[in-house]
């Protein structure tokens, strides 16, 4: 497998430092990324994090708008200036410094949140919110589709 799945919860230590979840490590080792590339989500409580799967698709946003665009160039600031590479240990540990803690909102405890190319550090009880009203998103969307459909529409066609 090559994505991040699944979510776990893990302790933080009184240093700052947290376990990797064993199939994220392995995901990243198979990117051949060495480390963690880790950022402020943006407009999310929440960390991204990954390897080069997440550097690739960042560059992909960014190739979007031409050189030295004012895009680009707020792209670049918000992505990359607010970006840490965290060294994982031989234990499969992260030290989270304070400004991700800060900006993440964590306390004693994450949640590792797969997301395919990349996964997000969330405070649990942050997530189980946000995952509540991902899921009712999911379900709104599923009975406009079914409604689309039953009309004859085909699957994904916007009205």
């Amino acid at each position: 497998m090559d994505r991040f799945v699944a979510t776990y919860m893990m302790r933080l230590d009184a240093k700052g430092r947290v376990s990797i979840p064993a199939s994220f490590r392995a995901v990243l080792a198979r990117d051949g990324y060495q480390g963690l590339y880790c950022q402020p989500a943006p407009g999310r409580p929440a960390l991204d994090a990954g390897g080069n799967a997440l550097i690739a698709e960042i560059e992909a946003l960014m190739n979007r708008f031409p050189p030295y665009s004012e895009q680009r160039e707020e792209l670049a600031a918000a992505l990359y200036g607010r970006s840490e590479t965290l060294k994982i240990d031989s234990e499969g540990r992260i030290v989270l410094t304070e400004t991700l803690k800060a900006h993440a909102q964590l306390k004693d405890a994450v949640a590792f949140v797969g997301l395919g190319h990349k996964f997000q550090i969330w405070e649990p009880e942050r997530f189980r919110t946000h995952l509540e009203e991902a899921t009712e998103k999911v379900r709104a969307l599923r009975r406009e589709l079914g409604s689309k459909q039953g009309a004859g529409e085909p699957p994904g066609a916007a009205g």
